[in-house]
């Protein structure tokens, strides 16, 4: 069986689902940001659309749900939508159960929380308590403030942490899911003085998945900046780990923000960041797909060009340049196939490499190699 990546048409906010090769499902993240009382809005039911993907796979559960950080525009709605263990009043029948969640520990330790993100943060803290159903990403100093408070030690909890620089327990390239999943953000060192900054103390992955003899490489990033995407490349070249950082699918960082590349956003390209250039064009394999989660990128001179935020079009020109000599494709989520008409991007990961699916059915010349890296 082969495995399938699928990026919703939401806006300028994230949901990426993983249809592993036994069909056990993994998401990442969970934004319901349409208004369903707008018929002018494009963006896509995301729970209907859930749920038609679950019933595809036959499953009736994730196995895994992924919150990388806790923003709204990567958790909106997930309070209705999921089943919830510490909350009888959030497990109806029609709620989805989540076998496994992944958080960064920000997302537990951090206060003030209301709304969507103090359920997941309320879930994820009960998760831990208990011991079972859930993975948190790095254990820094305050985290085990926290479990102290609950008579628990790091040590106790150690099968439910995970730390960047390991793979996540539970995956392997040679059991029935043939995926990995190997960390890179966040850091625990991070938010050992305190600070919670979210998008930067959000998780980062290398999914690894194996058709055949074959790996197809994907980078799952979340809304990071320059400047810890350097400390990611720079940590694994430190432990000789580059090859966990190849890639054949690429989701870009805060949607298509310049920040992802450079201070500096550039009059009609940004130019990347040393580190930040060598693992966009040194390690992209050849046929590449970068998936922008954002709305359409604006043309030159336009309002949407003039917003401060995301997309911009200056990185979006970086993109497309990195894959107009390799036979690569950039796609925006809120463009596929068209602007008026959006639909989700779904990959099928196979033998012969990453083909991009229209209809159902994979378009030949859009298939990623899954060969070494350009720089080899």
């Amino acid at each position: 069986m082969s495995a399938y990546l699928t990026f919703y048409p939401l806006g300028n906010a994230d949901t990426t689902l993983i249809r592993l090769a036994n069909d056990d499902l993994v998401l990442m993240d969970y934004a319901n940001v349409r208004n369903a009382q707008d018929p002018s809005d494009k963006r896509i039911d995301l729970p209907n659309s859930l749920r038609d993907a679950m019933d595809d796979a036959d499953r009736d559960s994730f196995r895994v749900v992924a919150f990388t950080h806790l923003d709204d525009d990567h958790i909106r709605g997930a309070g209705d939508f999921f089943w919830f263990e510490h909350s009888t009043s959030r497990q109806s029948s029609d709620r989805v159960r989540m076998d496994e969640m992944w958080v960064p520990a920000a997302a537990v330790t951090e206060t003030g929380l209301d709304d969507d993100a103090r359920v997941i943060r309320q879930e994820a803290r009960h998760r831990l308590k208990n011991g079972k159903g859930i993975k948190v990403f790095s254990r820094p100093e305050k985290l085990a403030g926290i479990l102290a408070t609950w008579g628990l030690t790091v040590e106790q909890r150690r099968s439910c942490i995970v730390n960047a620089g390991e793979v996540v327990p539970g995956f392997s390239l040679s059991a029935a899911e043939r995926a990995e999943f190997f960390v890179h953000s966040p850091f625990a060192w991070r938010t050992d003085d305190g600070l919670e900054d979210r998008n930067q103390n959000s998780i980062v992955v290398q999914l690894t998945m194996r058709e055949g003899i074959s790996e197809s490489c994907a980078l799952l990033g979340a809304d990071i900046d320059h400047e810890t995407l350097s400390q990611i490349v720079q940590t694994t070249k430190k432990h000789g780990n580059e090859r966990r950082l190849h890639w054949d699918i690429l989701k870009l960082f805060h949607h298509c923000s310049y920040t992802a590349l450079s201070d500096e956003k550039g009059l009609d390209i940004t130019d990347p960041v040393d580190d930040v250039k060598w693992l966009f064009e040194d390690l992209a394999r050849d046929r590449e797909i970068i998936v922008s989660p954002s709305r359409p990128i604006p043309q030159k001179a336009t309002a949407e060009d003039r917003d401060p935020q995301p997309p911009h079009r200056q990185a979006a020109n970086y993109y497309k340049k990195v894959i107009k000599d390799s036979d690569g494709q950039f796609i925006t989520t809120m463009e596929h196939p068209t602007a008026n008409s959006p639909k989700p991007i779904t990959l099928k990961v196979a033998a012969t490499g990453v083909a991009v699916m229209l209809t159902g059915a994979p378009t030949v010349a859009a298939a990623a190699s899954s060969n070494t890296s350009r720089a080899g």
